[in-house]
């Protein structure tokens, strides 16, 4: 099960604590993650040492974000196999720990299918277990690699849409170095627009009812020097309406065959805005999140999480007089139900843009993007 290591800046640790990391310490192999949760008030690992304990840590959103989860969930693989337990069953219990991120699923297939090749070899547990790691650490290379590409094809993107620099951009959800092996997705275009000198405001949505955007998005932001200010989800319309949004950038949990975009629930919304008020509305992902085989966004299983997220407020890390420790605050009645969908889903014609590290899809179409996906080798491999 996990165990949890909390650290302050009272041991001088370095600021940056790495979203994940594998480690040997000598009573075993371990998987380190930041826990997602605890942010921005402390900064908390939890150390995974078998599948369900990552599994836990994927359903609380402790660990989350597309791209990290398929890096989460080839490590948990590899996990399992160093530590001899059933690698079909850890792999099976990953791969559904959440429907809607295709990452997930590939990130564990990868890592399996190394795993059952090595067998097939004729190799022994020990070199199969090696194989699933090496599988595992290869993929987390290729998106520190990809996350640097997509910053470069995004920022270009940026300049040929909006020439003379300025941008204002609107986000949503968090799509940094928390969601990923290098500097994100969404926000790592916006942290090569700001290093360039080209970004004049980063408008960071909360982003209900987790409030991803004001717990982990405006926390890098923050500790990248990046001019950002915070809004509410529903006062997104007045800066539209405003002329204070250049462009909308955004990530994405599974794009389907034709182009449709899964994404934290408010992303579609924010299209129709963008739409409405001519403003380019383009999404950011890596190649391992367009899944082939879904062919339309009627045919993605949308997760709803539980209802408490919306009823309750829950402060990480904040005492609140009569509050039950680690429960929420109450903000609705008892017994209030709650409609809940962690994702919603934005159709082709809405979107301007798909920026992948292997190029740019626009106009968004199902041949375009297939286009995309049979040049890069990431797809072959997952």
């Amino acid at each position: 099960m996990a165990d949890q290591y909390a650290y302050s800046g009272d041991d001088k640790r370095p600021t940056e604590i790495p979203a994940i990391r594998w480690e040997e310490p000598p009573e075993g192999p371990v998987l380190v993650l930041l826990d997602q949760t605890r942010l921005p008030a402390e900064e908390v690992e939890l150390v995974c040492t078998d599948a369900s304990a990552l599994v836990e840590a994927i359903r609380s959103l402790a660990v989350r974000g597309a791209p990290l989860l398929g890096i989460a969930g080839a490590y948990g693989v590899a996990l399992a196999a160093v530590r001899g337990f059933d690698v079909d069953e850890a792999a099976a219990a990953l791969a559904s720990a959440r429907p809607t991120a295709v990452n997930l699923a590939v990130g564990v297939r990868r890592a399996q299918v190394a795993y059952e090749a090595a067998l097939a070899k004729g190799g022994d547990v020990r070199q199969a277990a090696a194989a699933a790691l090496a599988a595992a650490r290869q993929l987390h290379r290729e998106d520190a690699e990809a996350s640097a590409r997509m910053a470069e094809h995004g920022l270009a993107l940026l300049d040929e849409l909006l020439p003379g620099g300025g941008y204002r951009i609107l986000t949503h959800c968090n799509t940094g170095s928390l969601v990923s092996g290098g500097e994100g997705t969404a926000f790592a275009v916006g942290l090569a627009a700001h290093r360039a000198g080209r970004l004049r405001r980063l408008w960071v949505d909360e982003t209900r009812p987790l409030l991803q955007g004001a717990r982990l998005t405006a926390y890098e932001a923050a500790r990248s020097g990046m001019a950002y200010t915070l809004l509410t989800d529903n006062a997104a319309g007045s800066l539209f309406a405003a002329g204070e949004v250049d462009a909308v950038l955004i990530g994405a949990d599974r794009i389907t065959a034709d182009g449709s975009v899964a994404n934290k629930v408010g992303s579609y919304p924010l299209a129709v805005l963008a739409r409405y008020h001519h403003v380019p509305f383009v999404v950011v992902a890596p190649v391992t999140t367009v899944d082939l085989d879904t062919p339309d966004g009627a045919s993605i299983e949308v997760e709803q999480r539980a209802g408490h997220e919306v009823t309750e407020l829950v402060a990480p890390q904040a005492p609140v007089a009569g509050a039950e420790a680690g429960g929420g605050i109450p903000v609705a009645p008892l017994g209030t139900t709650a409609y809940n969908p962690a994702f919603d889903v934005t159709p082709p014609e809405l979107v301007t843009a798909i920026v992948t590290e292997e190029g740019v899809v626009s106009p968004v179409t199902a041949e375009a993007l297939a286009e995309v996906c049979a040049r890069s080798p990431r797809v072959a491999a997952g």
